[in-house]
């Protein structure tokens, strides 16, 4: 199997158990690197994330995943290209993470996602819920991972990508929404936010209705008895 299906194969795993992810503990977090409904057709910029070095080359980058702020795990994986200065493709291929370095919180974000640009689908019939009962929330923060880049052709190499969403409390040196990649093969540093837009969200438990007993279903309501 080659490196591309490999990848390809992580990722539709990943993004089926996404749905899965909102049962689980407000420790586990849903990454979208330049992805999913964070990217606009109309606005190049968005997507793929992009970051520069020094000398003039650049990556670019995309991808989506898991990770668990609490025991430092992560299942998350995407592609990148690997562009010289003068645009022209140097290597393309996937990149996985294979393992969560640090995590910082800058706080959720309710109404980020509105602010992103995203279309909603009519309101369905029913009462009306805010967006905190709505499902994962957009949070804010840093993100450090250690990362495999597997090129199509040519040897793979290590590498370490910060993640910042500058949604939140934002430090001030953090307000720049982006990626940063620091490579192994010659210690070069692409910290040159040039677009991209990403975004954690954080899986909140789910609080589960109560089942009715039978007794309880067959009840009569006392509120609606016959006054005498």
């Amino acid at each position: 199997m080659s490196k591309l299906s490999v990848a390809i194969s992580c990722l539709a795993t990943l993004l089926f158990a996404l749905p899965a992810m909102a049962q689980r503990s407000s420790s586990e977090y849903i990454l979208l690197l330049a992805s999913g409904f964070l990217c606009d057709p109309s606005d190049s910029s968005t997507c793929p994330a992009a970051i520069k070095a020094d000398r003039g080359d650049s990556y670019e980058m995309s991808g989506a995943g898991t990770f668990n702020a609490r025991d430092k795990s992560v299942n998350a994986a995407g592609t990148f290209t690997h562009k010289s200065p003068n645009g022209n493709v140097l290597e393309t291929g996937v990149w996985i993470a294979s393992e969560l370095l640090s995590f910082d919180s800058y706080g959720a974000a309710p109404n980020a996602i509105p602010r992103q640009g995203v279309g909603y689908s009519p309101r369905p019939m029913g009462p009306r819920r805010t967006p905190a009962t709505l499902g994962p929330m957009p949070t804010g923060g840093l993100a450090v991972f250690r990362i495999r880049l597997l090129p199509l052709q040519g040897p793979s190499t290590n590498a370490v990508l910060q993640v910042n969403c500058a949604l939140g409390e934002v430090p001030r040196e953090r307000s720049v929404e982006g990626i940063r990649l620091r490579s192994e093969r010659n210690d070069t540093e692409y910290a040159e936010e040039a677009g991209g837009r990403v975004m954690f969200l954080c899986m909140r438990p789910e609080v589960a209705t109560p089942a009715k007993t039978p007794n309880q279903e067959n009840s009569p309501d006392i509120s609606e008895s016959p006054q005498n």
